[in-house]
This record gives structure tokens, C-alpha cells and sequence, in this order.
């Protein structure tokens, strides 16, 4: 572009009036800025239009003399180009401009508050009991959904054709009669003390499967915590100030009672009841007008549990329990029917939140 200006320059005096207005609109084609499309068109037509300037100095060129034509020629070109350049600039500065605006919009604006999710009132339960065990030494541990015999049934002191195989109506596997979804969490703690050594302290959370008919108390599928508790001179107190713990923790209230029971898996086995109280019409009707509430089952582990599992049940003892995440979710948030629990409403999920 120097060199080509050096040319216009260099022409003959005679021509210098033309070259001199020629270099003019070089300069100012070169300074023209624009903050609008319509200023770049109005800057095109008055040089690239049929009347611009342009246009009028090629009229001129015929009046040039011949050996001249070449040097005023180059010189008419360099501002035709340098005009083309700078119309093909300024628009594409301009759109870039107006995509940017379109995707973003005003940068200036303050932002739009981001909505809060909420969390399923089962997992609100499952970390509230999560976090609570923690405090008290507990790890989570966790384990298949689809389960075989061993782990499930024969190691929990429950072998073939046991008749406490038929509490637990059971979704085998139609390829496999070996192979189930588990009935219980309990298999997760088989797996776990297969694989550590005492001192244990877990708890196993997850999700379990029953052939029971679905109704508003009940469903095919539901969510358990177990807890496992083994080392040296564990006794039933343990069990029993472990459970005070929790109940008063989770539910505000600590007045609790253990009923005598039946469990294959612990001996001695019991059940588990909280004071509810009866302040309210709910209460009357989920307590049956009693006030206690049953939330739980526990009991001693069997000593025939830890030596199916490789633990040695005269240097250790331990206790157990399990409760139903869904039936405590169900008595925390006042919810009438557990079938509201899988149905996916977002009407029924956008009243939880929690941070948990």
C-alpha cells in the first residue's frame, strides 16, 4: 500500500490537483469509523456507488495522457480497495456485535435468580439418618440390588426351605433360581464383614424388593437403612443407647420401648417403638389411638451370622437393626399414601427442600 501511494506521489504536476484529492479521500476512507449499518451503506454509496467519487475520477482518467494512464490507474484502484476493505469491515465488526448481543443479551442487566431444586423426601431421610449415624462413628457401605442365595438367605441364618424364607415373598430371577433382588440390606453387611475385620460400625442404605401387593401403606419396592455394630463385649445396653440416640436426634422425641421379636439373622431379636404421642388426629390414626409407633426391628447378631461371614463369635458380638426409609419419610412430612413416594408428581416434589 506505501508503494502504490509512493506511485500517486510520484505523477506528473500536472495531475498533482487530482492525485492530491485522490490521497484526501485515502486518508479519510482510512479514519472512517461507524457504529451502525446504516453509516457503512451511506459511507459505500458515497464511494462505490454509480454517482461516488470513485466513479467520478475513472470519468477523469479518460482526460489522463496515455503514458500516464498506468500510475493514475494503480492510484484509483488503491482507494477502491482500501473503500471495499473497509465496508467489508466495519459489517462484520457490526454483526459480531449483534450476535454477541443476541446470545448474552445487556451484560449490564443483574442476573436472574437461579431457582432452587429440591431433593426427594426419601434421599432427605436417607442423609438426615446418614448424617446422624455418622456422628456416632457409623461409615456407609453398599452393595448389589440383584443378589444371590448366600448372601441374601443362607448366610443371614436363614438355609433352604427355612420357613422364614416365606416372610420375605422374594422376585427371583426366572434364568436363575440362585440369583434375586434382594429382599433386605442386611446382604450388604454379609458382604461387608467377608471383607473387614472387627471393629465394624456401618450402616447400608439402599433399595429392596418384596412381592407384596401396592397399596397406600405398602409397595413392591422400598428403601431400608440397616446398621451393624461388632466388636468385643457388645452387649443389648449398646443396641439399646445407640437407638435412644437416634430417635431423639431424628425424631425430637426420646421416650422409645423394645418389644420382644423374631428375626432368623439376631438372638435376641426386638422390636422397636417410639412415643409419638397423641396431640393430633394424624397421630391418632397412624398410632391406632396408642401413641407408640413402630419404626424398627434389632437384635443381637445370631453367632451363627458372624462365623457364616468368617468372624469368630466367641471373641465378638454385635447388634443389628433395620428400619423403612419410606415409613419414616411418610410420618416426618405427613404424607398419606406411599405410592406418592414413586409416582414422579413435580407438584408432589417442589414442596421438599433441604440442603441435605
Amino acid at each position: 500500500m506505501a508503494r502504490k501511494l509512493q506511485i500517486i506521489l510520484n505523477l506528473p504536476h500536472k495531475h498533482t490537483t487530482m492525485i492530491d484529492k485522490i490521497k484526501s479521500h485515502i486518508e479519510e476512507v482510512e479514519r472512517f469509523k461507524a457504529d451502525s449499518k446504516e453509516a457503512v451503506e451511506a459511507f459505500r454509496i458515497k464511494y462505490l456507488g454509480k454517482k461516488g467519487v470513485l466513479n467520478e475520477f475513472f470519468l477523469a482518467f479518460k482526460e489522463v495522457a496515455n503514458d500516464q494512464k498506468k500510475e493514475f490507474g494503480q492510484a484509483i484502484n488503491t482507494l477502491k480497495q482500501l473503500a471495499n476493505e473497509k465496508v467489508i469491515a466495519l459489517n462484520e465488526s457490526l454483526e459480531a456485535k449483534v450476535e454477541v448481543k443476541g446470545i448474552y443479551g445487556d451484560l449490564t442487566r443483574p442476573g436472574e435468580p437461579i431457582a432452587l431444586g429440591s431433593r426427594h423426601p426419601i434421599s432427605i431421610v436417607k442423609n438426615q439418618i446418614i448424617e446422624i449415624f455418622s456422628r456416632i462413628g457409623f461409615n456407609v457401605s453398599e452393595g448389589p440390588e440383584i443378589e444371590d442365595d448366600w448372601h441374601n438367605f443362607t448366610a443371614l441364618n436363614l438355609p433352604e426351605y427355612h420357613p422364614a424364607r416365606d416372610m420375605q415373598d422374594t422376585f427371583f430371577i426366572q434364568t436363575d433360581p440362585d440369583v434375586l433382588l434382594r429382599t433386605h440390606t442386611s446382604s450388604v453387611q454379609v458382604r461387608y464383614m467377608e471383607n473387614n475385620k472387627p471393629p465394624i460400625r456401618t450402616i447400608s442404605p439402599g433399595r429392596v424388593y418384596r412381592n407384596e401387593a401396592i397399596s397406600a401403606r405398602s409397595h413392591c419396592f422400598f428403601h431400608q437403612v440397616e446398621g451393624l455394630y461388632i466388636d468385643k463385649d457388645v452387649s443389648f445396653a449398646d443396641l439399646k443407647q445407640t437407638l435412644q440416640f437416634f430417635t431423639t436426634e431424628l425424631f425430637g422425641k426420646s421416650k422409645i420401648r423394645l418389644r420382644p421379636s423374631y428375626f432368623p439373622f439376631t438372638e435376641p431379636s426386638a422390636e422397636v417403638d417410639v412415643y409419638w404421642g397423641l396431640e393430633t388426629e394424624t397421630d391418632y390414626r397412624m398410632t391406632k389411638g396408642t401413641g407408640w409407633l413402630e419404626i424398627m426391628g434389632c437384635g443381637m447378631v445370631d453367632p451363627n451370622v458372624l462365623d457364616n461371614c468368617g468372624i469368630d463369635s466367641k471373641t465378638y458380638s454385635g447388634f443389628a437393626f433395620g428400619m423403612g426409609i419410606d415409613r419414616i419419610a411418610l410420618l416426618l412430612h405427613q404424607i398419606s399414601d406411599i405410592r406418592l413416594l414413586s409416582e414422579n408428581d413435580i407438584r408432589f416434589l417442589e414442596q421438599f427442600r433441604s440442603v441435605l
